[in-house]
């Protein structure tokens, strides 16, 4: 699967899980309009796992227009800044059969973030870790893979960052 269609499929199940839950409905009456422009450069990647961190910065960018809370704008724009980093990803055993062999894994994803005025000044939060994680079955039958376990990881961390971001303001 090219990155593009993966990336696509993945803001698909992101979204709809966000959509799914709810929860990042708030009013933007709550917000500083002099505040309300954010810019989100692209999150490094501090793993072996390419692409991870442009996977991330542009589902986390999505969520946040999808919110309406913050408008994501140029770097000449904005007012705050969300810069951060991908700081794991690791696939490891979750589960074994009796005979002792793996059968299933777990996606476990880690970004550590900072969001703060751009011109200086206190930042809302620093350094603030955000995990997601999710599991598949080898040879599954109903499907689950890396990719899912993967998409169901960047979801919780997505849904992590609108809640550091829009709830704790």
């Amino acid at each position: 699967m090219s990155n593009h269609l993966r990336l696509s499929a993945i803001s698909t199940l992101v979204l709809a899980s966000l959509v799914g839950c709810g929860v990042y409905s708030t009013s933007t009456g709550r917000v500083d309009d002099s505040i309300r422009r954010i810019t989100i450069p692209f999150l490094e990647n501090r793993t072996a796992e390419p692409t991870i961190g442009i996977d991330l910065t542009e589902l986390i960018i999505q969520a946040i227009q999808e919110d309406n809370t913050l408008k994501v704008t140029s770097e000449d724009d904005a007012v705050m800044e969300l810069i951060g980093a991908v700081t794991r990803y690791n696939r490891k055993e979750a589960f074994t059969t009796q005979n002792l062999q793996v059968d299933e894994y777990q996606v476990q994803i880690q970004v550590e973030l900072t969001f703060r005025p751009r011109s200086g000044g206190d930042a809302l939060f620093e350094k603030k870790r955000v995990q997601g994680t999710g599991n598949y079955i080898l040879d599954d039958p109903n499907g689950s893979s890396e990719l899912t376990a993967r998409e169901e990881a960047a979801a919780e961390i997505v849904r992590g960052v609108l809640a550091a971001i829009v709830e704790d303001w």
